[in-house]
């Protein structure tokens, strides 16, 4: 059964920093990709990034490129998304979903094959 959780949200000022952390089972990272999406209130869930189940291969979203990185432990069976100079329009609920490579590609929700209950970023002064 796959399971995630998610944590490490909070409240940041703009240009702060955050580090997210999404729990999983180490045979679920071992054949599964991990994405990172979002949903800001009033808008439709989007892809921030991706690491892929060899953990090599990782995508961002134009948008988030060169301010966030992804990485994974796997000792501590968990993937991280480190999000530096954090903007207001960063603000959302951040969810962690597992799927096949293919999520890494496309960000589409169908995609997933479990998802976390989410976190809140807060950016704001």
């Amino acid at each position: 059964q796959l399971q995630l959780v998610e944590s490490g949200g909070g409240l940041v000022h703009p240009g702060g920093s955050l580090r997210l952390s999404c729990a999983a089972s180490p045979s679920t990272l071992e054949h599964y990709a991990i994405a990172w999406f979002r949903q800001a209130p009033g808008k439709e869930r989007e892809g921030v990034s991706c690491i892929s189940s060899s953990g090599i291969g990782k995508t961002y979203a134009d948008n988030v490129k060169g301010r966030f990185d992804i990485s994974r432990d796997m000792a501590k069976s968990t993937v991280y998304l480190q999000m530096n100079s954090l903007k207001a329009e960063d603000t959302a609920v951040y969810y962690c979903a597992a799927g096949l490579f293919e999520i890494c590609v496309t960000f589409e929700e169908t995609e997933s094959k479990a998802w976390g209950q989410g976190t809140q970023v807060t950016v704001s002064s």
